[in-house]
């Protein structure tokens, strides 16, 4: 951890990250930061006491580069980065859409590029960041991505033609159970619960479920049925799911999700 990291672009993601780094062991004296606003770097300057710097002083004075832009801002930031970026620099981009042909192309011949899809959930440690190399990457260059994303999450190498895929499960995840969540809650005032409570019922039932699915070593498929008795509450319940075709809108949602993520690399945005 003797290397300098540079964050680019930090935003919440980015501090995720910085934040994971610093509790990892990385010191703040080989941690930058660039931001748009001065007191958003001021801010993070107080809160881990690393450098706020441009992008191409960052560029500079690191030796590990991680693109936290936002996706529609990559191209002027590779613009001002290429004149500082050699091959012996290692850059991440964790923008979701970019390709590691759309950085190397803009940046010196030769330079490792590795693209990372990490979801929201990095915000407490409990991310899922997909990892893809690009031509010049090695797997040392993934092992040091892997080190970094480790610090708020689990890690998960795919090739690069699987990153659609990867966003339409897991970057886009999150999301999905938030809608189920909602959904749940107001079928929980329906049937007569307040909202605060059937919002803790709901909550505490998918931690459960997700901690049980995570450390049983079971297949979903026998998990549910542990809970499913005959001519019971469940099976009642999972019914009409299969009546109104949850389980296909659902694979419809992520085919459109992977739809929309190649359309967003090819840059039809």
């Amino acid at each position: 951890m003797t290397q300098t990291v540079a964050v680019l672009g930090t935003g919440k993601i980015g501090e995720a990250l910085l934040s994971g780094m610093i509790r990892a062991g990385w010191r703040p004296a080989n941690l930058l930061v660039t931001t748009r606003r001065s007191e958003r770097a001021e801010e993070l300057r107080n809160r881990y006491g690393v450098d706020s710097v441009s992008n191409a002083e960052a560029a500079e004075r690191a030796d590990i580069l991680i693109l936290a832009a936002k996706p529609q801002d990559m191209g002027r930031l590779l613009d001002e980065l290429s004149a500082h970026v050699t091959a012996d620099h290692l850059v991440i981009s964790a923008a979701a859409g970019i390709t590691t042909a759309f950085i190397e192309d803009r940046l010196a011949e030769g330079t490792p590029v590795v693209r990372v899809m990490p979801n929201t959930p990095v915000l407490v440690d409990e991310g899922m960041s997909v990892i893809s190399a690009g031509s010049h990457a090695t797997p040392g260059h993934l092992a040091t991505t892997e080190t970094i994303f480790g610090g708020v999450g689990k890690t998960l190498r795919v090739p690069e033609s699987q990153q659609d895929a990867a966003t339409a499960l897991s970057g886009s995840g999150p999301a999905y159970f938030y809608f189920l969540v909602e959904a749940m809650t107001d079928a929980g005032i329906l049937l007569g619960l307040p909202r605060a409570q059937a919002h803790d019922l709901i909550v505490q039932a998918a931690i459960g479920a997700a901690v049980m699915l995570r450390d049983s070593g079971e297949h979903p498929v026998k998990l549910r049925e542990a809970v499913t008795s005959p001519a019971g509450t469940t099976i009642s319940a999972i019914r009409e799911l299969e009546n109104h075709g949850v389980r296909a809108a659902l694979i419809a949602a992520l085919e459109a999700a992977r739809d929309r993520s190649r359309e967003l690399a090819s840059g039809n945005g």
